[in-house]
């Protein structure tokens, strides 16, 4: 069987996630718009979700609606922030998720906004001295930042920086993707407008998240064409997803310091093994107890085996990724490696845990990586 060690581009589902999915996929499969019994159960189901979410992040309910994920999300958050408030200014950073990066970048081309760029320092954090400059010069900005880098796993101090961005009435997004389901957020302590979710992030499904709005927003639906999710998007609902997702956020909740030990626990583990055997290993971002515990991202030395080293990994039954899971299969190097100034003659690999992830297949992948890797002897 693989080793999987790729759960920042998607994890496996949970069992308990799949039996709460089974009875509404095999037996309850009404339109939660219709009228009927069937109706009235699927609509039920999903407003039990909603209440489910809404309670472990201490909100209403009614600040609550699903997605298709955490790109949708974003882009809902941002389009319509920008469109509704009238806001001209938008800061975000050169690491974010293309979904947020390309999205900004789309509305500075049509001329809709002034896009700054906030700079990052050798571990991915954002300036936040720059930040504040920013907003003194331009209060009624959209600040987008994400809580945990995608790639390098560095977090942003996002109690901080929401309060800053709304002592000078900004509107605060952040995209929580990478963090949801493996952090406990409490959002009346913590000023956001926007935050977002996917699932299959954290064992649930794919194809289904949400994004919070907080109350007193009142922006435009992102989707028209019909009444769902209280008129904001239109579409009927992904009841099987909607249910699993709230399963899986309730799982990961509950279980949530021992999930935290034991990957921090593997992360730090790995970390001493590479640094024992393989000389000239380094890290990509922040690998400090401050950083996203899921995430470790390796940076090896100039080796002749190192272009071919994921498809080594895979062959070996590893699987893990060369940056940015989103552009997987891509050519195009990492925006996020590029904007950490990182040497282009060094190898880059992604490693990313779950709580499935055991020290045996760590200890397998760290032998392997040193076979991969060891220098090639030439005979006279």
């Amino acid at each position: 069987m693989a080793i999987y060690l790729d759960n920042a581009a998607t994890t496996r589902l949970d069992d308990e996630v799949i039996d709460a999915m089974l009875p509404l996929m095999r037996e309850q499969f009404g339109n939660p718009s219709s009228i009927h019994s069937l109706g009235r159960i699927t609509r039920s189901a999903i407003e039990k979700s909603r209440k489910t979410v809404a309670s472990l992040l201490n909100v209403s309910p009614s600040e609550i609606f699903f997605t298709s994920g955490g790109t949708e999300a974003n882009n809902m958050a941002i389009v319509r922030s920008i469109e509704d408030f009238g806001l001209k200014h938008a800061i975000t950073s050169p690491t974010e998720h293309h979904a947020v990066l390309h999205t900004l970048e789309h509305l500075a081309e049509e001329g809709k906004i002034e896009l700054s760029i906030l700079n990052v320092d050798e571990k991915g954090n954002v300036d936040l001295a720059q930040l504040e400059e920013l907003l003194k010069t331009k209060p009624r900005s959209l600040v987008s930042l994400m809580h945990a880098n995608n790639e390098i796993g560095t977090r942003l101090p996002l109690k901080e920086v929401a309060t800053l961005v709304k002592s000078y009435n900004g509107i605060m997004h952040c995209d929580t993707v990478q963090t949801m389901g493996h952090y406990k957020f409490d959002l009346q302590e913590i000023p956001v407008d926007f935050i977002n979710c996917a699932a299959h992030k954290f064992h649930g499904p794919k194809g289904v998240g949400f994004i919070f709005i907080r109350s007193g927003s009142n922006i435009h639906p992102f989707i028209y064409g019909g009444a769902q999710e209280r008129n904001m998007r239109g579409g009927t609902e992904n009841l099987y997803g909607i249910v699993g997702l709230a399963k899986a956020m309730e799982v990961a909740y509950r279980d949530l310091e021992a999930h935290q030990q034991h990957v921090q626990g593997l992360k730090n583990y790995m970390i001493e093994q590479l640094r024992e055997s393989i000389p000239g290993v380094q890290f990509n971002g922040d690998i400090s107890e401050n950083s996203l515990y899921t995430v470790l991202n390796v940076s090896f030395p100039p080796n002749e085996s190192g272009d071919m080293l994921l498809f080594n990994l895979d062959i070996n039954g590893i699987c893990a990724s060369g940056g940015s899971a989103c552009s997987s299969g891509s050519d195009i190097g990492s925006h996020v490696l590029g904007a950490l100034k990182v040497a282009p003659t060094r190898h880059n690999v992604r490693f990313s845990f779950s709580k499935y992830t055991t020290k045996e297949e760590i200890d397998t992948t760290v032998n392997k990586l040193k076979e991969i890797l060891q220098p090639v002897s030439v005979s006279s």
